[in-house]
């Protein structure tokens, strides 16, 4: 299988993954159909492209003299770990993307901790040397010392090193960018670095399906590499579950990757990677093998979630008027679709009919599900995330992270004081250039609710990054900062009279001429208790004519929360309610009489 190569491009968030592909496919002369011209090809999903983050791992490829180079673009953010663990899989080796200026972050460390672990040949690749802040030989050092401390071996040690400005689509073996011409290094590095795929193109066939489609024609379609044989299309299958139950089928199409298109061909070897339909609820992890010789693979491991929420019915006096699908088989369905392609999550029954706890591996993969959700037409309200614990041994564990913090050092007593109260650990510190740098040791618990806050007191400028640590021993009294909200006194239309007198209690999230119903959070109040207001209150009229101009220029604009600063703020007593066209805090119990009982 000399003329394929697979590999994978795998970096922390924002280090140019994206950018790095979009030149690969552009100076390859790679047919992109409507992309072409466009930026950011694989992330085409609309979230991906508001965030400027890759949420789900996408496969092209190019040709270049002769060979055919398979490319599978990943997330960079830690909580669609599950999405880098899978199809890290189909990939020989390794394109290891690194900021500049920046080094190896902590989702770098994760990625290339799975890719040393499956033996990947790793390609290092320093990008955006156009910086003007860009220290390269810096960057250089911390990677090496990154390999050496996740136990890399003498032969991945010994990697290659490419220097890359992704955005220019220039890249070289040295770091001045006079030399560089165009991205072509990066391809010739690839093909004379990465090892071709080892498989018996003879022996019966095995695949095993790492990613799942779905296609208005052909169904759902199983995304794998052939481990070995050939496949044709119309040939007969085994289809075998995680848990070993085997099924015989018909391969209905193989399909393979030409670009950022699917192509449908007749037969396929081993090496490539393939989309083969014909299995209507094939599932990932499950394995395609020779009706002759139907042996199974061994289902790929997925770390488990550690933070769930609980996903239920909207039951708000606005309930229904904004959204298409609102009850409980409608979220049902949806969610159990959203297995179907991501195995990082798990969906239990809550203690209702109207509730289901979704369980994931952070706050904003949760985020996203919701986020999709309320799009596609959902309504729906969610709770506070709460971390999940475990039994081990009689002693209760519960999982902690590493974070990273980058802030300007004017803030770090604040810092220290807020991660301190939340129980965490402080591992290092450094000082350069008046800007503070912090590792600590934490609690999830503890970080639930703190990324909000300090964005707030950094005034945006802070950086935060946490990585999953792994489960220890529980820790009591964890104190996260209290807040007090501002309750709606009763159902109607906010008045920029009633405001104007409610804004001095804290600040608002509504404004004026906007429908709210008892119960409805409407601001934050400035002490540490909830406060009932009357944000519907209208200026009674007199016979004195007044000036009103005075009453809106006096009024300070409201808060936006968007869908993750809402789940950060609410507290155990508080829900989040999603539609389509609001994203609304509310108490659990609307009724302010009976809230006090």
């Amino acid at each position: 299988m000399s003329n394929i190569r697979n590999i994978a491009i795998i970096a922390h968030v924002d280090h140019g993954k994206s950018t790095l592909v979009d030149a690969l496919l552009k100076q390859t002369k790679t047919d992109l159909g409507k992309s072409a011209g466009g930026e950011l090809i694989m992330d085409f999903n609309e979230l991906e492209r508001e965030r400027g983050i890759t949420i789900f791992s996408k496969n092209a490829s190019v040709e270049y003299n002769g060979v055919k180079v398979n490319i599978i673009d990943t997330p960079g953010h830690a909580d669609f770990g599950g999405e880098v663990e899978r199809v890290l899989n189909m990939a020989d080796g390794s394109l290891l993307l690194v900021d500049a200026q920046e080094g190896p972050m902590p989702q770098t460390r994760f990625v290339l901790k799975k890719a040393l672990e499956l033996g990947h040949k790793i390609i290092v690749v320093i990008n955006k040397i156009d910086k003007p802040s860009s220290r390269v030989n810096y960057v250089l050092e911390k990677v090496i010392e990154l390999f050496v401390e996740l136990g890399a071996t003498n032969d991945q040690l010994d990697f290659p090193i490419l220097y890359a400005a992704g955005k220019l689509g220039i890249a070289g073996t040295t770091p001045d960018i006079n030399e560089m011409k165009g991205i072509e290094p990066v391809l010739e590095t690839v093909i004379k670095h990465v090892p071709a795929p080892k498989a018996n193109k003879e022996e019966p066939f095995q695949v095993m399906a790492v990613s799942i489609q779905y296609d208005n024609y052909k169904g759902r379609l199983a995304i794998g590499r052939i481990i070995r044989g050939t496949i044709a299309t119309g040939s007969q299958a085994v289809h075998i579950t995680r848990d070993g139950k085997k099924k015989n089928f018909k391969i209905t199409s193989i399909m393979t990757f030409r670009g950022l298109q699917k192509m449908e061909i007749e037969k396929c070897e081993a090496g490539d990677i393939v989309a083969i339909s014909g299995v209507d609820d094939i599932m990932i992890g499950d394995t395609i093998a020779d009706p002759t010789n139907p042996e199974q693979l061994t289902p790929i491991a997925i770390e488990r979630p550690t933070v769930k929420m609980i996903f239920s019915v909207n039951n708000s006096p606005f309930a229904g008027q904004e959204g298409e699908f609102c009850t409980s088989r409608n979220i049902r369905e949806r969610l159990n679709k959203e297995l179907d392609n991501d195995v990082a999550l798990d969906i239990l029954s809550g203690s209702s009919p109207d509730e289901f706890i979704v369980a994931g591996r952070g706050e904003l993969h949760l985020s996203i599900l919701i986020e999709k959700m309320r799009r596609e037409g959902y309504e729906l309200q969610v709770s506070r995330p709460e971390v999940i614990f475990k039994e081990e041994n009689g002693k209760t564990l519960e999982p902690y992270e590493d974070v990273w913090i980058e802030a300007s050092e004017k803030y770090s007593g604040m810092i220290i004081e807020k991660m301190s109260m939340r129980k965490g650990e402080m591992k290092n510190m450094s000082v350069e250039n008046s800007m503070v740098s912090f590792h600590f040791f934490i609690p999830t618990r503890g970080l639930i609710g703190f990324r909000n806050e300090f964005m707030i007191e950094t005034k945006g400028t802070g950086l935060a990054n946490t990585l999953f640590s792994g489960y220890f021993p529980k820790r009591e009294d964890i104190i996260t900062s209290p807040h007090g909200s501002l309750i709606a006194h009763e159902t109607g239309t906010t008045t920029a009279y009633a405001l104007l007198g409610s804004q001095e209690r804290g600040v608002m999230f509504v404004e004026p001429a906007e429908k709210v119903y008892e119960g409805q959070i409407v601001g934050q109040n400035a002490k540490a208790e909830d406060l009932v207001v009357n944000v519907c209150k209208a200026k009674q009229l007199t016979n004195f004519r007044a000036k009103t101009d005075a009453v809106t220029d006096d009024l300070v604009p409201k808060r936006e929360m968007s869908l993750e600063q809402a789940l950060e703020y609410i507290g155990d007593d508080e829900l989040v309610e999603a539609t389509p066209k609001n994203i609304r805090l509310r108490k659990k119990i609307l009724k302010n009489s009976l809230r006090k009982k």
